[in-house]
C-alpha cells in the first residue's frame, strides 16, 4: 500500500476527499472538493512524533501537508488523524519503505510554537500569553474581524445577517441584559479593541471603562474613541483587570476573558468582580465553555501552543456555580454556540480574501495557524466539543434584585 492509500485508509476510501503525496501516490476521488497533499517525509515524520492534533498542526504550519479547498470541510475527515492509526506492523513497513522516517524521530519544533514560563496565570505570564495572541498587529485583525473589531462570538439575528449586524447584536444584547441607561458607569474587563466600550457610549450615554492586557490593543481602541467623539464617555486602558482600582461600577460585561484566567484562579475572579459592583448592579459573563463539568480545563496541544497559551475552559454548571457562590444572584443563562460557528465561518472567509496581505503582514506560518485555528474552532462549535455561553447575574441590594419580572431584552 502507497503513502495515499494510507491515508484514505485512516480516513475512509467513502470520504469525498482526494489524497496526493510526495511519492508519486494518489487515492480517493479526483476532482473532490478536498484534497490533501502529503507534500514531503517531514510531514509523516509530524504526525509520527506528535500523534493527533499537535501533530497535524506542525505538518500544516510548516507548508509539509497541504489542504487544498475547504480546510473546516477536511478538518472534518482529518481532526483525529495521526499514524497511530495505521496498525503497528503496517505502519512500520510503510515508515521503512517511505521515508527513513522512525516513529521516535525527535523534529525540529516550529517556531511558531510558543511555551511559557514561570508560574500559570500570575501577571507576567498572562501578559505574555495575551502578547502572544494579540500583539501580532492590529492591520492582521482588521482583515480578518472587519470594521466592528470584535473578536467574541457576535449574535445572529438571522442567518444571512452580515458579520457586522451580528457584531452590533451582540453589544446591543450585552447592553440591554445589563440595563444600561444613561450616566451609568460600565467596566469592561477584557475589552479588546473597545468595541462593547464605545457601543455603551455611543448608543446608551454610559461612562465606560475597559482593560486590557494587550497594548496594540489599548493604543488601537483610544484612537478609535477619539475619532468617534467620544473622549468624554470612553476610554481603554492597557491594564490588568486585578489593578482596577475604582469600585460602584453600576455594571461589569467580561466578553471572552474568562478563557484566559484559569480554573483555578476564576473563584478569585469573580470575586474582584462582584465586590467592584454598586448593590443592584449586574454582571454578564460571555464565555467559551466546555459542554459539561467533567471534561479537563486545559486545552488541547494546538490552541495551548500555537493559539491560545494557558487557556482553559470549564463546564457552564462551574460558571454558574461559582457566581452564585461569590454572591451573584444568576438571573439568566443561554448558549449560543451556533452563532459562534456562524462568526467564525466569517472570520474565515475574511481571512481568505485578504491571504496575501496576511501572509505579508504576519508571514505564512502565522498565517496557517489563523487558517487552522479558524476551522479547528468552527468544527468544535459544530460538533459540541464547545460552546459560548452567556450568564447574567445581580449583585442584591438587600433582597431585591431590580431585574424586570420577565427578561426585557429579546
Amino acid at each position: 500500500m502507497r503513502l495515499a492509500e494510507v491515508f484514505q485508509s485512516v480516513v475512509g476510501s467513502d470520504q469525498a476527499v482526494e489524497f496526493s503525496a510526495y511519492d508519486g501516490s494518489h487515492a480517493g476521488p479526483e476532482g473532490a472538493g478536498v484534497r490533501i497533499e502529503v507534500r514531503t517525509p517531514m510531514a509523516l515524520s509530524y504526525l509520527a512524533s506528535a500523534p493527533g492534533e499537535l501533530g497535524l498542526a506542525r505538518a500544516y504550519v510548516t507548508g509539509n501537508l497541504e489542504i487544498i479547498g475547504d480546510v473546516h470541510g477536511a478538518l472534518a475527515h482529518l481532526s483525529e488523524l495521526s499514524l497511530s492509526e495505521v496498525p503497528w506492523s503496517q505502519r512500520l513497513n510503510l515508515l521503512a519503505l517511505l521515508g527513513k522516517v522512525r516513529v521516535n524521530n525527535r523534529v525540529e519544533v516550529p517556531a511558531q510554537e510558543r511555551r511559557l514560563h514561570g508560574m500559570r496565570h500570575s501577571k507576567a505570564r498572562d501578559r505574555e500569553a495575551i502578547a502572544h495572541h494579540y500583539d501580532v498587529g492590529n492591520k492582521f485583525y482588521e482583515w480578518v474581524l472587519g470594521p466592528s473589531m470584535a473578536y467574541t462570538c457576535a449574535v445572529y439575528p438571522e442567518a444571512d445577517s452580515t458579520l457586522e449586524e451580528a457584531q452590533f447584536a451582540k453589544h446591543d444584547l450585552v447592553a440591554r441584559k445589563l440595563g444600561l441607561k444613561e450616566g451609568m458607569r460600565l467596566l469592561d474587563v477584557g475589552c479588546g479593541w473597545g468595541g462593547m466600550v464605545m457601543h455603551a457610549a455611543k448608543h446608551y450615554g454610559v461612562r465606560a471603562v475597559g482593560v486590557t492586557l494587550s497594548r496594540n490593543q489599548a493604543e488601537w481602541a483610544q484612537k478609535a474613541i477619539v475619532e468617534a467623539g467620544l473622549s468624554e464617555l470612553a476610554e481603554v486602558r492597557f491594564l490588568d483587570y486585578r489593578d482596577v482600582r475604582e469600585e460602584g461600577f453600576d455594571a461589569i460585561s467580561s466578553i471572552g476573558l474568562t478563557e484566559h484566567i484559569g480554573k483555578a484562579k476564576l473563584p478569585a475572579y469573580f470575586r474582584s468582580l462582584y465586590g467592584k459592583l454598586k448593590p443592584g448592579g449586574r454582571m454578564l459573563n460571555h464565555c467559551i465553555t466546555r459542554p459539561n463539568n467533567l471534561q479537563r480545563a486545559r486545552t488541547g496541544g494546538f490552541i495551548d501552543r500555537y493559539v491560545f497559551p494557558d487557556g482553559e475552559l470549564v463546564g457552564p454548571g462551574h460558571i454558574v456555580s461559582l457566581m452564585h457562590d461569590t454572591g451573584f444572584e444568576v438571573r439568566h443563562e443561554e448558549n449560543i454556540r451556533e452563532h459562534y460557528a456562524l462568526t467564525l465561518a466569517a472570520w474565515g472567509r475574511n481571512l481568505d480574501d485578504h491571504w496575501d496581505e496576511a501572509v505579508a503582514e504576519v508571514g505564512e506560518a502565522r498565517a496557517r495557524v489563523w487558517r487552522l485555528y479558524l476551522a479547528a474552532s468552527r468544527l468544535g462549535f459544530d460538533r459540541n466539543n464547545i460552546q459560548l455561553h452567556q450568564v447574567l447575574g445581580v449583585k442584591l441590594k438587600g433582597t431585591q434584585s431590580g431585574m424586570p419580572l420577565r427578561p426585557d431584552w429579546a
